[in-house]
């Protein structure tokens, strides 16, 4: 503060010590003693370092009040146009916050509202094919858990940026949280003809059940998506970190620092038309707020392995 304070008086400074220069030196054109000319010398300086500390002091006040967002009262006229300009931003800066935080409340509300009214008829749906056993069947139950999968994907949008969350922190069993995962996805397991190695964890971790779900159900329905052939295997690499691996296209060098991104899809992403690029990015936000840790592992042509990291964090337990 004392140097910007300096920077912005250096004009005036160097003007005080070009007068006082030529003070001195019409004294010593004159022929006059040296007392005559250092006593009013002495007191010129001394009045001048009083007024420059009495500058300061005024300065920093000023400077502590406006970093406090506080605005003290002025008599100098320019300082008041600033004063003015400063109050008229101020007031369209509450007016742009307020119509966002409606804009963005409106538009959390009207998709809440969708996404719960188009879960009825994929509920219904599903009723009406879940006793076939059919090749048509089974294919029209992915096509319906992928719907299911969007219309989640957009609540869970929509409520990781809301001022209130319904995270039920606690100790859960791992396998509780997996295996409804996994039959969800049976059908498709099925009909792509993919092989399921999956054992009990008997694992316990500090979660929240239903944000714990959809990470896992995200990565599962990825690893079903993008692997033709081989198989998806749900395992813990070490004790905590939860592995599920498959043998499908694999991710690019160049493309795994990015797959957690929102918006990025990738080679694999950009050749399927219906990757959205925002189902990792979901599970990356979620994983964050519990206190988990998710990153991955892939080669092009031999697979991927998405690994999940649980272990015991200090969270607070309801």
């Amino acid at each position: 503060m004392f140097k910007d304070y300096l920077k912005s008086r250096i004009n005036v400074i160097i003007l005080m010590i070009v007068v006082e220069g030529v003070f001195a030196s019409s004294y010593f054109l004159f022929d006059m003693p040296a007392v005559t000319v250092l006593y009013p010398l002495i007191l010129s300086t001394s009045a001048l370092i009083v007024a420059g500390v009495i500058d300061f002091v005024f300065t920093f006040n000023k400077h502590r009040k406006l970093t406090q967002n506080e605005i003290s009262a002025s008599s100098d006229p320019i300082e008041k146009d600033y004063q003015e300009i400063i109050r008229k931003l101020k007031e369209e800066e509450a007016y742009s916050r307020q119509k966002t935080t409606s804009d963005y409340n409106n538009m959390v509300e009207y998709y809440t509202v969708w996404a719960h009214q188009i879960k009825t008829p994929i509920a219904s749906m599903r009723l009406q094919i879940q006793s076939e056993d059919t090749e048509s069947a089974r294919k029209l139950m992915g096509d319906l858990n992928r719907i299911e999968a969007y219309v989640e994907m957009v609540l869970t949008f929509l409520r990781l940026d809301s001022d209130s969350t319904d995270y039920l922190i606690k100790e859960y069993d791992l396998d509780e949280i997996i295996r409804p995962a996994i039959r969800k996805f049976s059908r498709e397991f099925i009909l792509k003809k993919l092989k399921l190695e999956y054992e009990p964890i008997e694992f316990k971790t500090i979660t929240d059940s239903k944000w714990l779900s959809f990470i896992i159900e995200q990565v599962i329905s990825n690893a079903v998506k993008y692997t033709s052939e081989g198989y998806v295997r749900i395992y813990m690499s070490e004790p905590g970190i939860l592995c599920i691996e498959d043998t499908g296209v694999g991710i690019s060098e160049e493309d795994l620092p990015r797959i957690f991104e929102n918006g990025y899809t990738g080679f694999n992403g950009r050749e399927d038309k219906r990757a959205s690029g925002i189902g990792l990015y979901l599970c990356k936000r979620i994983s964050d707020n519990l206190g988990h840790k998710i990153y991955a592992e892939s080669k092009v042509g031999e697979g991927t392995k998405i690994f999940l990291d649980m272990r015991a964090k200090k969270l607070d337990v309801e």
